[in-house]
């Protein structure tokens, strides 16, 4: 069966205390002996005891990425049992692929920590701190702009962040990278370090995973990590809009209307709709910027899950060449994508009496398509799109997929942006 193995002792094998596999013979099983995919050799890559090993008969190649990733725990705050040595796997046939594999295994151990870290040590400064030193490690300008001179220029990032401007300050972190005369891309990542709801507060149930609301800015930094380790010939705009969604004597309120830095006024429905007000101000900033694409990711909607469950993100895009790419690129990596309707019937949804739109439509139908239909009147109608709604969570374990936060779309993305750009 997948994911079933067995240790076989070798008759008069070695015994040197150099390498547990030189005294026996892993069988494992696997769904396609001819091509192994991202998970195949998940299992024992976290399982096998240290050692070194190499695969009889089949290629290592596709697979290097799942041995690698179990061997990564999150054990910031917690001393593991039974941790061990590496199993490390010997590869004749995979010539390039290793040092992919590790990249991609790095950037998803990323969003991973990131997700699992707690609000009180992944607010809006630590990511920051993080971004600054991505763009000191790799030649990049870091723009950060806080606080209240946010107002102005970014009056939908200012007004869900208010509430926490004196422990928790808002801001909007960028960082450009790449030359000038190589085609523009924009990576856009919903940052909201912690989500009470606001004033439309959630229950208690519905706060316990908040932490993992900035698993869209956790994506986006781990995209734009690969692209520049890879030194991909693009010129590279990554924007995270970073806040906590909490409450003081100033926090936003129902009924209130927002300035938009498009201009458009936005009546304030529901205060827990906030992840898409903060998108919408980075999303044109992004589009001024004439990039050939734009790629954003968010834990925007419940709705999302509900009709995909916590496995499978839901993506938007009216490019059919990306969204087509986009797809294939995840059935290549085994980080399979689902692409939903921006279906523009519902638009009337989000219309206000009393501004240009309401940031949430009433109602329970068709929630994610609405949230989408808002971020798309902030996004650039001539540069191809991809919004991905993301859970950022896994509920349950799988092989080399612990509980706990998750790297969704990420790979599938990366493999696009690499298969195009890559010269």
């Amino acid at each position: 069966n997948p994911d079933s193995y067995l240790l076989l002792p070798l008759v008069g094998g070695k015994n040197d205390d150099k390498s547990i596999a030189d005294d026996f013979t892993v069988v494992a099983g696997v769904l396609n002996r001819e091509k192994l995919d991202s998970w195949s050799l998940a299992k024992l890559g976290g399982r096998l005891p240290e050692g070194t090993y190499r695969l009889a008969g089949a290629s290592a190649k596709g697979a290097l990425f799942g041995w690698m990733i179990p061997q990564h725990e999150f054990d910031r705050y917690k001393e593991l049992p039974n941790q061990q040595g590496p199993s490390v796997l010997l590869v004749k046939d995979a010539l390039g692929q290793c040092d992919e594999a590790v990249r991609q295994a790095e950037a998803t151990a990323l969003v991973r920590d990131m997700v699992n870290t707690p609000a009180a040590d992944m607010g809006p400064d630590k990511i920051e701190d993080l971004v600054d030193k991505l763009a000191e490690q790799n030649g990049a300008e870091l723009i950060v702009t806080r606080g209240d001179t946010l107002a102005e220029d970014f009056p939908m990032i200012h007004g869900v962040g208010k509430a926490a401007m004196r422990a928790h300050a808002p801001r909007l972190i960028e960082l450009k990278w790449g030359k000038a005369d190589h085609p523009k891309i924009a990576i856009v990542g919903k940052g909201v370090t912690f989500d009470s709801g606001g004033l439309s507060m959630k229950s208690p149930a519905g706060m316990m995973l908040m932490k993992k609301d900035m698993g869209g800015a956790a994506h986006a930094i781990a995209l734009a990590k690969l692209v520049m380790e890879a030194n991909l010939p693009v010129h590279l705009h990554l924007l995270i809009p970073a806040v906590e969604n909490s409450v003081d004597g100033h926090a936003l309120r129902p009924g209130d209307i927002l300035n938009s830095r498009k201009g458009l006024t936005v009546e304030i429905t529901n205060t827990d709709a906030e992840g898409r007000l903060v998108l919408g101000d980075a999303l044109t900033l992004a589009g001024e910027q004439d990039p050939e694409m734009i790629i954003d990711f968010a834990t925007l909607t419940g709705a999302a899950r509900v009709a995909l469950g916590p496995d499978l993100p839901a993506m938007f895009c009216d490019d059919k060449a990306m969204a087509d790419g986009l797809l294939a690129s995840g059935e290549a990596e085994s980080d399979p994508l689902w692409q939903m309707p921006m279906w523009s019937g519902y638009d009337s949804r989000l219309n206000s009496t009393i501004a240009d739109c309401v940031n949430s439509a009433s109602g329970s139908f068709a929630g994610c398509i609405t949230a989408a239909l808002f971020l798309k009147k902030f996004a650039p109608d001539s540069v191809a799109w991809a919004h991905f709604d993301t859970y950022a969570w896994r509920p349950a374990s799988k092989p080399g997929r612990p509980k706990g936060g998750e790297a969704l779309g990420l790979r599938a993305s990366w493999r696009y942006l690499n298969d195009r750009y890559a010269q």
